[in-house]
């Protein structure tokens, strides 16, 4: 159950540019890691509630996801295209100062509208959990093996952030680095956006 190829597909799907790994490299670059932290480890628990879900209810979760899958990427995308504008006006130092990291809770529930991890979640209930459906115990080791890959290839993004705080402390670098990483989170929720509208009505 967790064999190489878990640990290949999770850290894969974890340490690839997406909307969680572009908001922590943003919140270490602004922030620092002390006060990304809560977001990492919001992140981490939202991913495991639904790592949780899709595990003990695949059979539900996944007619659940498909009937709403589209207007769950909308909602998404939207506060995607949200946070991108929210990161492209905090483009200056004295912006951090009205600005705040996301905390533990929002971290978490940002995963509920994360198309990516719902993604992930259900691939991993289908390749990697058992025909029959998982045990309690089998789900908390699902959930286990996640949390050690995940924890590490995310908190790449925001050490890597943290890291060019100090580079970015002169006004127009850092203006330069919120804009570009919020047109990458703004292309991200439309090129998402996009993907599932194919889906949806091909």
């Amino acid at each position: 159950m967790l064999d190489s190829a878990f640990v290949s597909y999770v850290t894969v799907m974890s340490i690839t540019p997406g909307p969680n790994n572009l908001l922590l490299a943003s919140s270490g670059v602004n922030f620092g890691i002390r006060r990304t932290l809560p977001m990492v480890f919001g992140i981490v628990a939202g991913c495991a509630v639904q790592l949780a879900l899709t595990n003990t209810l695949l059979a539900v979760a996944l007619s659940w996801v498909g009937a709403i899958r589209f207007p769950l990427a909308v909602v998404g995308c939207t506060y995607l295209l949200w946070l991108s504008w929210k990161l492209f006006k905090a483009a200056s130092p004295d912006a951090k100062q009205q600005a705040q990291p996301m905390r533990f809770i929002n971290g978490a529930l940002f995963q509920a509208i994360n198309p990516k991890v719902w993604l992930m979640a259900i691939n991993v209930a289908i390749l990697f959990a058992p025909r029959e459906g998982a045990t309690l115990s089998q789900t908390l080791l699902i959930i286990a093996g996640f949390c050690i890959v995940n924890i590490p290839c995310i908190l790449v993004w925001a050490l890597m952030g943290d890291r060019l705080r100090h580079a970015l402390r002169v006004t127009w670098k850092l203006r330069l680095f919120n804009t570009l990483m919020a047109g990458l989170m703004a292309t991200t929720a439309l090129w998402l956006l996009f993907d599932e509208w194919r889906t949806a009505f091909a």
